[in-house]
């Protein structure tokens, strides 16, 4: 099971406060014994993004179905971590993951490590063109060949880096051991800023940092603040230099035993808990960096037009070295749409 971060009394406070502005309103029909239950899960905590469109979506269909069906939502990597989580899935042990995008490249899926490529995305209105579009629903098609049925994407944010010093230049990476998931892209990309990239599940990270198995990492500022990687990381460079999304996934053969009714009621919970992910993405990572700010335990620097410049100048080699990988007409697609 993964390690739980400490809390302090402001993020207990912070996440009370978040709790109760989330939940919704009417009653959930716990004490029926559903027909059918789904297992849901993921790997970051419950006050995520992710965490709180899994928590909504159950509660969703739960009320829609009057308990009919329910909703287990495993959290924090209870039941499977990032290395695990697709094959459980394809297995049968689990019945719904949300996995970033770049778990899907290493089941022969490389297409979805566009998302990887750094620099790529200016906002999150650039990528919605992707995830919301004709380009997103072809990803998701491609999924059946593994098992796998594609629900649909969510955001978030974009991805910042933290170490024990701060990384504003290509120098400031040298010789560092930095955490990633398992990526080729995000490997290649540290790679090219002539930092070691050390695959890690995400719910080792944090112990990683503070033993000094690893130097540094990548996360959007909510993950870095849930999991409480400001206490075992001095600096906070607000990079923006890559995004973090997910696919909702499930299993082929319970989705196809399922009664079209209740695939209906399940896509359209599932869809609405998505826009409710999206629409807090941002505000959670904003709410995130306040809360760092308020702490004081972290060093947070903003990079000006030229340190920008420079990282992205150092990690254009990347695209090109991967094109033949991914495909050089699923990088022409994309730019097509982003254009």
């Amino acid at each position: 099971m993964a390690r739980q971060p400490r809390f302090s009394l402001s993020r207990r406070a912070w996440l009370a406060t978040l709790a109760g502005a989330t939940a919704l309103t009417k009653p959930v029909f716990g004490a029926i014994k559903p027909d059918i239950t789904l297992r849901f899960s993921h790997v970051v905590a419950e006050e995520t993004p992710k965490g709180l469109a899994a928590r909504r979506f159950k509660e969703l269909v739960e009320q829609r179905s009057g308990g009919r069906i329910g909703v287990q939502v495993f959290p924090n990597a209870q039941l499977y971590g990032d290395q695990d989580e697709i094959q459980a899935l394809q297995l049968g042990a689990v019945d719904l993951v949300a996995p970033s995008l770049s778990k899907f490249g290493r089941i022969g899926l490389p297409e979805f490590e566009l998302f990887d490529l750094p620099f790529l995305f200016d906002d999150l209105s650039a990528v919605r063109r992707i995830t919301l579009g004709p380009l997103g629903l072809r990803l998701l098609s491609g999924l059946p060949r593994q098992g796998l049925v594609g629900l649909g994407f969510f955001d978030n944010g974009f991805k910042q880096m933290s170490a024990n010093r701060p990384l504003l230049e290509p120098k400031d990476f040298a010789g560092l051991r930095m955490r990633v998931q398992a990526s080729r892209v995000i490997a290649a990309q540290m790679r090219a800023l002539g930092a070691r990239p050390i695959t890690l599940a995400f719910s080792d990270t944090r112990r990683a940092l503070e033993t000094g198995v690893v130097d540094g990492t990548e996360n959007p500022i909510s993950n870095f603040w849930t999991q409480a990687m400001h206490e075992v990381q001095s600096d906070l460079s607000l990079t923006d230099h890559g995004y973090l999304g997910y696919a909702v996934v499930t299993n082929q053969r319970l989705w196809q035993h399922l009664k079209a009714g209740d695939r209906e009621l399940i896509q359209q919970a599932l869809q609405q808990a998505l826009t409710f992910a999206n629409q807090i993405a941002d505000t959670q990572n904003n709410q995130a960096l306040q809360a760092l700010r308020q702490a004081g335990t972290t060093r947070i620097h903003i990079l000006n037009t030229g340190q920008r410049t420079r990282l992205r100048e150092a990690v254009k080699p990347v695209q090109q070295q991967l094109a033949s990988r991914i495909g050089a007409s699923w990088i022409n697609a994309l730019q097509q749409a982003l254009h």
